[in-house]
């Protein structure tokens, strides 16, 4: 199973992005594969933010836009992950044994959420994504 980040989303909607076409492609490729795929919802939230708010260096989506795109990945076959139940303690527990700080939390949800639904690998297009014992980073825009 493979998760993915919520860079690649933002570069894969954003046309006028010059990651655009590796993203989309990205996300072609996981689509046609057998392993199966989808994202933490935390990513859908971050992804709205991000497209939503402009902060993409594009011009911002609509909400009509960007529910669209999410409805888009659904219907091709994306699973949406919720976190498991003991979250709660599991996350921060994690967190403290890391010695995550700061923002790096969210990375750190994400994958914890990912790998607790089943991902084996996250594909991700941030160098600095938190490492998760488990759950391997691959950046898919690396080779393209």
């Amino acid at each position: 199973m493979i998760a993915i980040d919520t860079n690649l989303l933002v570069y894969a909607a954003g046309a006028a992005l010059p990651e655009h076409a590796a993203a989309a492609a990205a996300l072609e490729r996981v689509r046609q594969g057998r392993q199966g795929w989808g994202a933490p919802f935390p990513v859908l939230a971050e992804f709205w933010r991000v497209v939503t708010g402009g902060s993409a260096g594009a011009r911002p989506a609509t909400p009509a836009e960007a529910a669209g795109f999410l409805a888009d990945l659904v219907r091709a076959g994306a699973q949406i992950w919720f976190a498991p139940s003991g979250a709660e303690r599991a996350l921060p527990e994690l967190a403290r044994a890391m010695g995550v700080r700061g923002a790096r939390i969210f990375d750190l949800q994400i994958a914890y959420i990912a790998r607790a639904n089943g991902a084996r690998e996250i594909w991700t297009h941030d160098a600095g994504f938190v490492r998760l014992p488990g759950l391997t980073c691959r950046d898919p825009l690396a080779s393209a």
